[in-house]
């Protein structure tokens, strides 16, 4: 069968067309980090062959060391980036150069505005690798093998980046990759060997790999003979090729610590801050630690990639080891480079090791501190490291006890204190803030942030003076599960069981059992109607201004949660809750004169009714509602 029958054209994948379309318009303006990103891919395959080699010798064959290639064809008006990593074989090339394989995918690009500014900085955390290509050139070819694979395997890809490509077979002697890249007009600055120069040495002078490209052609001498045998061209390395970890951070630019972070996470923007370590000692491993300034896309699936790059000896060993980090903290990038660990070291044998265990604790730590200084020395850039993930930090305290603290010290919330949306308040500035003899830190959950700040829950503390958390993320309920104190005072659901207030005074307690006496009928008559949706009617002083309010029980599960669980489809514990009454609310002294039974059931109705949706609660029956509403409202207007 010859080449040309063996020749197929296939589509794109609906969403890669989309971000090729995308990113060609959305990054034009910052051409360069076509090379970043393509050089980068070229040292992940080498990483990976290397790692695969450890195991079988054979798959090098025989070839020198690592190194990518860089050649430039000005009068082609072409640059080639040549690799002898891993190569592919061809169903590897139509998934990885003809699919995006990653979860979410589709609701990333719905995301997408339209606005170039904005969809760059989207597109930038998506990570676009390979794709990048198009933005400098209307044609690409790859040429690539896999190692171990025989030479007749070799493939070649072309495609025009638009909404198709083509794979052929195409013998290639070496393993790895070949990606040629024929430029744009306006882009022929890319095949100038002082321009790529420059540009490997911004961004790619970390990559542990030598990025070789031709020596400059030397003038001939005057006089010599022009008949001497044509040397084989000379290659000199422009980068760096030292693995940046490995060097003291004083020898190390910002610059330098950007543009890895760059390599190692595949994101356009710059870090928010990082932290670079070596330990000695017991164990003995290197970590640079970066913290990102923007969530990627797929932060909620807590299925996504995610982990440290992870080396051992300086030798690749894997992407996204997620042992080393807990899943609260899956939004960290980095590279960690152990001494200690072996080489053959899998997924399995890192789940079971105990210096991991170790280096997973110290490395946590390290973390935590790293976001405790940006608090407290950049408190800007906290704020906005918050708003990208301060709901992922909230899991914290469920799952890592051992660190409780430290993670309750850098949560920021709403409060009562300035009624303000944004969540930009300590725990430590609420203690700080806290009323002579206030023993409890209280808070209030909701469906969201208005609801929490309008609960009638509120009442009688904003008459006391006394601050309030407003809880609204969805993960706010199960959060106060699992943080039940702070700097020795404990957390208290002003919506959760009986109130008792630090702060009530002796003559409070008195008129309250006064109230509760005087009222003593009116709470049985509306127990007996209620009896089927409440547990219990009892009297409060935790309302000024409302009739009732719904209260769950000590060690019932909170509303929020319940929603959340209603939601999943997941099954729900029946409880009912408890109707607090303000017997001093002019309804409810009109509801005790009531002598028609039937009347008063119906008011007693839409008051628990209006209470449940005080809370943001959705109502059983809401037809009931306003047909009892609408009578209600007949017989005061006496039709």
């Amino acid at each position: 069968m010859t080449a040309d029958v063996q020749k197929e054209t296939l589509g794109f994948q609906t969403e890669a067309k989309q971000l090729l379309h995308l990113m060609i318009h959305s990054l034009y303006s910052n051409k360069e980090i076509f090379l970043r990103e393509l050089i980068s891919n070229a040292s992940d395959a080498i990483d990976k062959l290397r790692f695969a080699a450890l195991s079988e010798a054979s798959l090098l064959e025989g070839q020198g060391d690592y190194q990518i290639q860089v050649d430039v064809d000005k009068d082609a008006k072409t640059i080639t980036i040549t690799d002898n990593g891993i190569g592919m074989n061809r169903d590897e090339v139509v998934e990885h150069l003809g699919t995006i394989a990653k979860s979410g995918t589709a609701a990333f690009m719905e995301s997408l505005t339209g606005d170039q500014q904005k969809d760059s900085q989207l597109i930038g955390q998506f990570g676009v690798g390979f794709y990048s290509a198009f933005i400098v050139a209307d044609r690409v070819e790859v040429h690539t093998r896999k190692a171990g694979e025989a030479p007749d395997q070799g493939v070649l890809w072309e495609s025009h980046g638009e909404a198709e490509f083509s794979v052929e077979p195409r013998e290639k002697s070496d393993p790895g990759t070949s990606i040629t890249l024929f430029l744009k007009d306006g882009c022929e600055e890319f095949a100038d060997d002082f321009r790529v120069r420059s540009v490997i040495k911004k961004y790619s002078d970390h990559i542990s790999v030598p990025v070789v490209m031709l020596k400059p052609a030397t003038p001939p001498v005057e006089g010599e003979e022009d008949d001497k045998p044509e040397e084989a061209p000379a290659y000199e390395a422009v980068n760096e090729a030292t693995a940046l970890w490995t060097r003291s951070r004083t020898e190390i630019s910002e610059e330098e610590y950007t543009e890895f972070y760059k390599h190692v996470s595949h994101d356009f923007d710059e870090p928010l801050t990082w932290s670079h370590n070596k330990v000695e000692g017991k164990l003995d491993y290197t970590s640079l630690l970066y913290i990102p300034r923007r969530a990627p896309f797929d932060l909620w699936n807590r299925d996504m990639a995610r982990g440290l790059k992870l080396y051992v000896q300086r030798t690749f060993i894997m992407d996204e080891a997620e042992q080393f980090l807990p899943l609260y903290l899956r939004f960290v990038k980095g590279v960690v480079d152990s001494n200690d660990l072996p080489l053959n070291v899998s997924r399995e044998i890192l789940q079971q090791d105990a210096s991991v265990d170790s280096m997973r604790s110290a490395l946590t730590k390290r973390v935590l501190d790293m976001l405790a200084k940006l608090a407290k020395q950049h408190g800007d850039d906290y704020a906005g490291f918050w708003k990208e993930f301060g709901q992922v930090l909230k899991e914290g305290p469920a799952e890592d006890f051992a660190n409780k603290e430290k993670i309750a010290k850098l949560l920021r919330f709403a409060t009562t204190h300035t009624d303000s949306e944004e969540q930009d308040q300590s725990l430590e500035d609420y203690v700080a803030r806290m009323q002579e003899g206030q023993e409890k830190i209280y808070y209030v959950v909701a469906e969201n942030f208005n609801t929490a700040k309008s609960s009638p829950h509120l009442e009688v503390f904003r008459k006391k003076g006394i601050e309030v958390l407003l809880l609204s993320d969805r993960v706010d309920d199960w959060l106060m599960s699992h943080l039940q104190d702070f700097d020795g005072k404990a957390f208290q659901d002003v919506a959760r069981g009986q109130l008792d207030l630090d702060s009530e005074s002796e003559e409070e307690k008195q008129q309250k059992e006064q109230l509760e006496k005087e009222s003593e009928a009116l709470v049985e008559r509306l127990g007996k109607v209620l009896e089927d949706r409440v547990s219990e009617v009892r009297v409060t002083t935790r309302l000024t201004e409302s009739p009732a309010c719904l209260v769950v029980g000590d060690y019932d599960m909170g509303a929020q949660m319940r929603r959340i669980m209603e939601a999943a489809g997941q099954p729900v514990p029946e409880s009912k809750p408890i109707l607090e009454v303000n017997p001093e609310h002019p309804l409810l002294t009109m509801l005790d004169q009531e002598p028609d039974e039937d009347r008063f059931a119906d008011l007693a109705a839409i008051i628990f009714d209006q209470a449940n949706l005080a809370e943001g609660g959705q109502l059983q029956d809401p037809a009931a509602y306003v047909a009892k509403l609408n009578k209600l409202l007949l017989q005061l207007s006496g039709s």
